[in-house]
């Protein structure tokens, strides 16, 4: 009985750019190339990176067989180990994700490159790949001859080897997915049922728009888009300066706490619907991007619903009882994503908003545990002020007097991973050691402090609300 298959390109897809020049650096430690770099060769893997394929470099990539005559395959295939090292780590977050996905579901994984068979076959081993279709240089007694072995695969040619493939190996092409970046792989890409543009050129993402085939870029989420290389929200961090908001001040403090790379959990307090800004602007001040859990009312209304999701922002239903906003967290964090959660779920109402124990629910906790990260804590203070819960709209009005929202990022919190309840406490805890000395006093409200904590339009009974209990999401 014939399966189905998933196969992916190498350069601007697998990869995050061109493996050219690692594989050129490896050839030359191994002796293989000469110790000198040629004129322009940095330039041509730049433009590679920016637009990838076009015509005239295939064809030069093509005549490097005949540049290869004379090499050991034994040198070149351990160049290729050399450079499989450093590739490895050039493979983006999402990308292990889907590969681990194909995989789980049985499904043989294989690599499609024009790149030299000997160079590529280390990295696919290392990544787990069934297969690897490439070009085969031609060889006699293991010295390259000058030519190549059977197809170039690039274009059709890729088509063709991969359709040989697949017979040999019992796989319909025809029920398979395919991953590729270039234009040029138009002919594979037609012949699957499941075609990906992954991080498309020009002319192929003007195609995949056409016929609606998925847009991916593995170093984002799933539906969050990119232009020229980058994502929304690295759009608007030149835009997220406290000076562009003249209605409220911003103290900052303890950004480097923040993890430069990898993955971590970033957990605040809530007390206004501008908590997720204050924590934006705080986090764009280390220049990467976060992946907000938000409520599904969010991500259904009209306009911002589509700019959450091109955010990366994580849809959650309370009360649904899915685990679903949980595995695509984890998933986030396994590809190595900042993800933010407000552990509260909701901004407290009445009194409970003055307490000085903040109360959370497990998501975080459990989302800890799953993921086995760094949860870093985040203190919020005084975004109530500049858009309490009873304003439909932030008091842009306010530039005489703004308020201050002071953040401050705590130490990684110490958590057991095993029970949901400590953990919860310990995070929230954490938290209130970041919030000032008058966030741990108990007081008395005014009516006004207590009306400013409901929503526009309430009219129910404050001393009526009673606050979920801490673990019912």
């Amino acid at each position: 009985m014939t399966r189905s298959a998933a196969v992916f390109d190498l350069d601007r897809t697998l990869l995050r750019g061109a493996s050219g020049p690692v594989i050129t650096a490896a050839l030359r430690a191994e002796g293989v190339l000469p110790d000198r770099s040629i004129p322009g060769e940095g330039l041509i893997y730049r433009i590679f990176d920016l637009i990838g394929e076009t015509r005239p470099s295939m064809m030069l990539t093509r005549q490097a067989a005949r540049a290869a005559a004379g090499w050991s395959s034994a040198a070149v295939r351990q160049a290729g180990e050399r450079a499989a090292d450093l590739l490895v780590g050039e493979v983006p977050g999402y990308a292990r994700l889907l590969v681990e996905e194909h995989r789980a579901a049985g499904r043989p994984l294989v690599l499609a490159t024009t790149t030299p068979r000997d160079l590529v076959e280390p990295l696919a081993e290392r990544l787990g790949f069934d297969a690897v279709v490439a070009t085969r240089y031609l060889e006699r007694d293991g010295v390259y001859q000058g030519g190549i072995d059977g197809e170039f695969v690039w274009g059709k040619g890729k088509l063709r080897a991969v359709a040989e493939w697949a017979v040999g190996a019992d796989v319909d092409l025809a029920a398979s997915w395919a991953y590729s970046d270039s234009f040029y792989d138009l002919p594979l890409l037609t012949a699957v049922a499941h075609p990906h543009a992954v991080n498309p050129d020009p002319r192929l993402a003007a195609v995949a728009a056409a016929r609606r085939w998925p847009l991916l870029w593995f170093d984002a989420p799933p539906g969050v888009p990119k232009l020229a290389g980058m994502e929304p929200q690295q759009m608007l961090f030149p835009f997220a300066r406290p000076e562009l908001i003249p209605w409220a001040r911003f103290d900052i403090d303890g950004v480097e706490r923040i993890p430069a790379e990898g993955a971590a959990l970033l957990v605040a307090n809530h007390r206004s619907y501008l908590d997720p800004l204050a924590m934006g602007i705080t986090v764009a001040r280390r220049g990467r991007p976060v992946r907000f859990l938000g409520k599904k009312e969010v991500f259904d209304a009209p306009l911002v619903g589509p700019v959450a999701t091109a955010m990366g922002g994580i849809r959650v239903e309370r009360g649904s009882g899915s685990d679903q906003p949980l595995e695509a967290a984890t998933a986030a964090l396994r590809a190595g994503d900042l993800v933010a959660i407000l552990p509260q779920g909701t901004i407290p109402r009445g009194r409970a908003f003055f307490e000085p124990e903040l109360r959370g629910r497990w998501g975080a906790a459990r989302l800890a545990a799953r993921a086995d990260v760094p949860v870093i804590p985040l203190g919020i203070w005084g975004t109530e002020r500049a858009w309490p819960r009873s304003s439909r709209v932030p008091e842009v009005w306010n530039v005489v007097h703004p308020p201050t929202i002071r953040v401050r990022v705590g130490e990684p919190v110490e958590l057991g991973r095993t029970d949901p309840d400590a953990d919860t406490k310990a995070i929230m805890a954490a938290i209130v050691d970041l919030l000032p000395p008058e966030a741990r006093e108990r007081r008395e409200p005014t009516a006004d402090e207590l009306a400013r904590t409901f929503p526009a339009g309430y009219d129910g009974d404050p001393e009526a609300e009673v606050e979920r209990r801490p673990g019912t999401d």
